[in-house]
């Protein structure tokens, strides 16, 4: 069992920055493949961001790509994701997710443990 807790998300204006955190208790921590993902109200779940536990695999969806960045220290059992740029689409409920395996996965179902997910809203 792996229980996750992202730190609180917030509201930025567009082309701000924002960086979330998630923090992992219960199994070890770099035995697992992390995900970050979001949904916004309406649309289904997306991949974000994932890491291997290595973090060797770095996975970014293209919508983010060259403006977010997926970090993990398994000395603190934490995953972090920077977002910079931020845009209005980028508005949605952010939640990271862990996968028991050493290759990272963009396909949410693969996931096996999720935090209760925070809320990033950008602004005009």
């Amino acid at each position: 069992q792996v229980q996750l807790v992202e730190s609180r998300g917030g509201l930025v204006q567009t082309g701000g920055s924002l960086r979330l955190s998630c923090s992992a208790s219960g199994r070890t921590f770099s035995d697992y493949t992390m995900g970050w993902f979001r949904q916004a109200p309406g649309k289904e779940r997306e991949f974000v961001a994932g890491i291997s536990w290595r973090s060797i695999g770095l996975v970014y969806s293209d919508s983010v790509k060259g403006r977010f960045t997926i970090a993990r220290d398994n000395a603190k059992n934490t995953v972090y994701l920077q977002m910079n740029s931020l845009k209005l689409d980028d508005t949605a409920v952010y939640y990271c997710a862990a996968r028991a395996s050493y290759t990272t996965s963009r396909s949410w179902p693969e996931y096996r443990y999720w935090g209760q997910g925070t809320q990033v809203t950008v602004s005009s």
